[in-house]
């Protein structure tokens, strides 16, 4: 998965989601393309990528409407155009943060 400057208008949640922290997200992910840690939006952050294959997708908080610790262990969803893109996203997700915790 990479960052991407492509539009991820039309994504959406197919259920597909997974607990992480911001911090262990910006050293796999990269920096968000929105943050606003405020708690007063749906979303505090939201990264846009796209998987190996360049499927769009997205990666976001969705309704704690609080402040988000850096080390708090968060629940994230997956938007994408599809499920089975979701499910792809998911699984690159999953790979890169079981690396970053064997390593």
């Amino acid at each position: 998965m990479k960052y991407t400057e492509k539009s991820s208008s039309g994504t959406s949640f197919f259920g597909d989601e997974f607990h992480a922290r911001v911090s262990d997200l910006r050293r796999i992910l990269g920096e968000p393309k929105f943050e606003n840690n405020d708690g007063q939006d749906k979303t505090n952050f939201d990264w846009t990528l796209e998987t190996e294959s360049g499927d769009v997708f997205t990666v976001y908080d969705w309704k704690y409407y609080r402040p988000l610790d850096e080390e708090e262990m968060v629940e994230w969803h997956i938007g994408g155009h599809g499920g089975l893109e979701t499910k792809m996203a998911l699984g690159e997700i999953a790979d890169a943060l079981s690396n970053l915790y064997e390593s």
